[in-house]
């Protein structure tokens, strides 16, 4: 179970670390809370969960007003232009161990949190004060940004600013300059389901068989032709990232020649506009498709039981 909000505060009690408390109604977005604390003068902030392929997570703070662009940050880190897209809630449930709306370095504190990498808007820098949510969306926080590094090196975090609007170029000559804040880990939790856990989407299900790998017959050498096979193929990769990945490789071609043929659109424009699409469709194509995995694993487990039953248990039908 992770950190409350009185454990937080209790904290920064401990640290002496000057902060504000400020009550409101439940918000779960910037223009909610700044209905109820905007007029008070100090810096609102927007947090971001996200993953890369490998599923290393990344807290992104920023200021309110900056612009996160995920394809440049991406690039940034070394990760390609598409390595980046928002974490789906299990994450902040499992990992982070808040619910959404909630998402702030202070969620950092659990132990659950400590491979995952933040990065902070050098702006929070030149503010008096900066508003994040103390582990709970009905309470905001104000709190210097020396104060905030206070306390992340007390749990372990060293505080690293970035400029989240740059867009350096990234090439042979200039390597991507945030490659050190990529995790060296991934976050101790499971988005596939495991042997003894029941899949979120499949309720009442228990002990649902593991994910096997499906392996071809092995190749041998061939005499005649002197050529050289591998003697056995790579598994079929089941992975839900590469599913979602392969189907929009698969449909941004086509959408982009029929789109510039029947639009006045540019390609690179429209190339644009499938990145920005792929970012925001991919976390519930994702869940969709884990969905889908996890019927189908069920719905094999209770064929092959059900065959067990009737054939007992010796391979040999039973009898009444």
């Amino acid at each position: 179970m992770g950190y409350t909000k009185d454990q937080l505060l209790a904290r920064l009690h401990e640290l002496k670390i000057d902060f504000t408390c400020y009550d409101h109604p439940v918000v779960l977005t910037v223009e909610e809370q700044a209905k109820h604390v905007g007029h008070l003068g100090g810096a609102l902030s927007k947090n971001l969960l996200l993953k890369d392929k490998k599923h290393r997570l990344y807290v992104v703070s920023a200021l309110a007003g900056t612009k996160v662009d995920m394809k440049i940050l991406s690039q940034c880190l070394g990760l390609g232009k598409s390595g980046l897209r928002m974490a789906p809630e299990e994450n902040l449930l499992q990992v982070l161990q808040v619910p959404l709306g909630c998402v702030t370095p202070f969620a950092l504190m659990n132990e659950s949190a400590s491979a995952v990498s933040l990065l902070l808007d050098q702006g929070f820098k030149s503010k008096q004060s900066c508003y994040f949510h103390p582990l709970t969306n009905d309470v905001t926080i104000a709190l210097s940004s020396s104060n905030l590094d206070k306390f992340l090196v007390s749990v372990g975090k060293q505080p690293a600013y970035v400029d989240l609007e740059a867009a350096p170029a990234v090439g042979k000559d200039n390597p991507p300059d945030l490659a050190h804040l990529v995790p060296s880990d991934v976050p101790n939790s499971s988005e596939q389901p495991t042997e003894n856990t029941a899949p979120a989407t499949v309720p009442h299900q228990n002990n649902v068989p593991k994910e096997t790998e499906v392996k071809a017959k092995p190749k041998v050498q061939s005499k005649d032709t002197g050529t050289s096979q591998s003697k056995v193929d790579k598994p079929y990769d089941t992975s839900v990232d590469k599913f979602v990945n392969d189907m929009f490789d698969i449909i941004s071609p086509l959408f982009l020649s029929e789109a510039s043929k029947k639009l006045d659109i540019k390609k690179e424009e429209l190339s644009s506009l499938i990145d920005a699409l792929k970012g925001r469709a991919a976390p519930d194509l994702e869940s969709l498709v884990t969905g889908l995995k996890n019927a189908s694993y069920t719905s094999g487990f209770h064929a092959g039981f059900d065959t067990m039953l009737n054939r007992g248990l010796n391979g040999q039908p039973s009898r009444n």
